[in-house]
């Protein structure tokens, strides 16, 4: 292992749903204290349907104790697709976190897919984080990430030049449906503070197999678990068969 490794925080539960609970615990305690320290806490979300039920307990059993009032929103990545589509990361989160826990709508910062062409979107979006952080490096306070079968995370996936990219927005095209997508790039993504990746079902497995496990693995999740000192991967038992 080289100096620049990181050895992975790995938590394994019994099922989804106790994954799901403890996590969620988990993003309500560094909120908390990252209000508590800084007076404001940024929080990351990520789309696909692992994150819902974490988003529904946030505002839910947990939301009494989260400081909504200081809470900053922003998403890790968007499929380029209008904010009501079906596929609409945003439109997941609003749906089962945004609409009930009382965020100011001020704080709250969608990725935008209105534009013409993503890239004029990506830069949009760069501007915003970059006008949030008061133009500093952006170090997020809770980013949260789930990774595909294939090894991706957030939207970057295989091969992406936002694996190592420079930037802190990307428009990419991705090898899965809709193709379209903006993203936060891969560094920006491995400095924030505290960093959760959700990791459930047996169609995972292989993947977070290599991505605790390649030491050279040039996947983006096994990237982000070299480099990323702050990431907790919260895991089911499908995902990581034989450990409890």
């Amino acid at each position: 292992m080289s100096a620049n490794d990181v050895l992975p925080d790995v938590r394994v539960f019994s099922s989804a749903p106790a994954l799901s609970a403890a996590a969620a615990a988990w993003v309500a305690d560094e909120l908390a204290d990252s209000v508590s320290a800084r007076g404001r806490a940024s929080l990351v979300l990520s789309g696909g349907s692992t994150p819902r039920t974490l988003y529904e307990l946030l505002a839910g059993r947990f939301k009494d104790g989260i400081p909504w009032s200081g809470v900053h929103v922003f998403w890790s990545d968007e499929r380029y697709v209008p904010h009501d589509h079906p596929l609409s990361n945003y439109r997941m989160a609003k749906e089962a976190l945004l609409d009930h826990a009382g965020i100011p709508s001020a704080q709250v910062y969608p990725m935008p897919t209105h534009f013409p062409e993503p890239q004029a979107a990506a830069r949009d979006y760069e501007t915003t984080v970059n006008h949030y952080f008061a133009g500093t490096p952006p170090v997020f306070d809770v980013v949260l990430l789930g990774i595909g079968a294939d090894g991706h995370t957030a939207s970057v996936f295989p091969g992406s030049s936002a694996i190592t990219s420079a930037r802190v927005v990307m428009a990419v095209t991705a090898p899965a449906e809709p193709p379209s997508r903006l993203t936060l790039t891969l560094p920006v993504i491995a400095s924030a503070r505290r960093i959760g990746v959700l990791v459930t079902g047996a169609s995972k497995a292989a993947a977070l197999a290599v991505a605790l496990g390649g030491r050279h693995s040039a996947l983006p999740a096994a990237v982000l678990a070299r480099t990323a000192s702050t990431a907790v991967w919260w895991v089911d038992r499908d995902a990581r068969p034989g450990l409890s």
